[in-house]
Order: structure tokens, then C-alpha cells, then sequence
């Protein structure tokens, strides 16, 4: 069952820092661009992309799995293929990541399922941007 407004509202309102599975260093992609806009809004942007060392003046990790255990992860944001989404699911459950957002055009339903069994909310082909701005979500206060 697909989250609610009243419950993307409370994952955007509530979340603090957002991994970008898939975040391109290039700034005419949508990763990029999300990830842009979601940290004017004053998120922390975890960039993790195995092919660039930096993003957005973020360090870029391989994979959600190394990401450094002291940095908090509210939502994993997937920008990769659906064929793609499985280990980035896997990390995510393993990290006990509570959000994972699987980006517009981007489902897999096994894993879907998978993460909800493990008690994580899915949200499947929706852009967090997207949301964000229907919601008129406010920016994050400031030193949270």
C-alpha cells in the first residue's frame, strides 16, 4: 500500500539527512538536481556513488554499506535502475535505514517487500522533490 500525504508529509517533515543512492556529480542530471534542491532545504545530503570521490562538496561513499555507522541515515533516495535497487535494499535494511525512496520510473517489488518486512516505509516511483514541493513541506529548522 502506497504511503499516504500524511505520511510523506511526516517522513519529509522529520527526516534529517537523506543518503542519494545513485548521485551524479553532473549538475543537468535529476540526482544532482534533487539533491540540490533537497539540501536548500536544508537536509543533509549523504552522496554515495562508487564513482566519484565528491559531490556537492560531500564526500561520495561506494554504497550505503560504507557509509560511516556514526552518520544517521532518515531516508536512502535510489536513483538507479530497478534492476539495481536489491543490495541498495540490503544495505539499507542492514544500516536499519527507516525510508527507503525508490526515485520516479524506479520500483522493485521484492524488494519493496522485503524492506516493509524488515520495517521500513517504501515509497516506489515517486520523486522526493516532487513530494516535497506538493507538501510545501517547510525547510529543516536550522542546528537539527
Amino acid at each position: 500500500m502506497p504511503p499516504t500525504d500524511a505520511d510523506l508529509r511526516e517522513l519529509l517533515t522529520n527526516a534529517r539527512t537523506i543518503a542519494v543512492v545513485g548521485l551524479s556529480d553532473k549538475p543537468e542530471r535529476d540526482s544532482n538536481e534533487v539533491a540540490r534542491y533537497l539540501r536548500s532545504q536544508g537536509y543533509r545530503i549523504v552522496p554515495v556513488n562508487p564513482t566519484v570521490a565528491e559531490v556537492l562538496g560531500e564526500r561520495s561513499y561506494p554504497s550505503l554499506a560504507a557509509v560511516p555507522t556514526d552518520v544517521r541515515v532518515d531516508i536512502a533516495d535510489v536513483f538507479r535502475r530497478s534492476d539495481q535497487v536489491p543490495p541498495v535494499v540490503d544495505d539499507a535494511i542492514a544500516r536499519h535505514v527507516p525510508v527507503v525512496w525508490m526515485q520516479l520510473g524506479v520500483e522493485h517489488p521484492a524488494s519493496a517487500a522485503k524492506a516493509r518486512a524488515a520495517g521500513a516505509t517504501v515509497v516506489e516511483d515517486l520523486c522526493i522533490m516532487v513530494q516535497h514541493r506538493r507538501l510545501r513541506i517547510p525547510p529543516v529548522p536550522a542546528g537539527t
